[in-house]
């Protein structure tokens, strides 16, 4: 996984600081999100790594499904990772993008796993404490695993706040064997 975030990285970056130039980043994450999706099929990624078909083919098909708000530039991305042998990386440069985004947008993205669906409120509650802990506002994704029997788990980046029972039952055990 860190050889992923390795690889697609300085293609983020690049994304990223065209975007910035182009005063366009919701564009570009549209544009990124498509791209990631399209090369995460499964026909499209036994075609990227078929050595039978070309790069330049496989750079022109994922250009057709795209579609035309791929733009000029968006085609020309598609076309260095192809020719780099670096399609594959789409999805991970899309994370990597959407954190360099929110980094300079001034936001968070977490992601609340709970055992039970929450109410508005409770959600509410989280963020605004989280805003509080991290000083910038926060956009979560909600998520329910009943497998955490109780309380929730909260991931911001590379971040974990595990406060469900299974969490708890999981270090009592650690400590235990200790």
């Amino acid at each position: 996984m860190s050889e992923l975030s390795t690889l697609a990285r300085p293609y983020a970056e690049a994304v990223f600081r065209m975007a910035q130039g182009e005063n366009d980043l919701a564009g570009w994450s549209s544009r990124v999100a498509t791209l990631a999706a399209i090369v995460s099929d499964a026909q499209v990624a036994r075609l990227i790594t078929d050595p039978a078909v070309s790069a330049e083919r496989v750079a022109g098909l994922v250009i057709d499904v795209a579609g035309s708000d791929l733009g000029e530039r968006g085609a020309n991305f598609v076309k260095v990772l192809a020719e780099n042998d670096r399609l594959s990386l789409l999805p991970e440069v899309g994370t990597q993008f959407e954190t360099l985004k929110a980094n300079a947008e001034g936001t968070l993205e977490a992601t609340i796993t709970s055992a039970q669906e929450l109410t508005q409120a409770q959600v509410d509650d989280l963020v605004a404490g989280l805003k509080a802990k991290f000083n910038r506002s926060v956009n979560v994704q909600v998520a329910v695993d009943p497998e955490l029997i109780g309380g929730a788990v909260i991931a911001i980046g590379d971040q974990v706040i595990d406060g469900s029972v299974k969490g708890r039952l999981q270090r009592m055990a650690f400590a235990l064997q200790g």
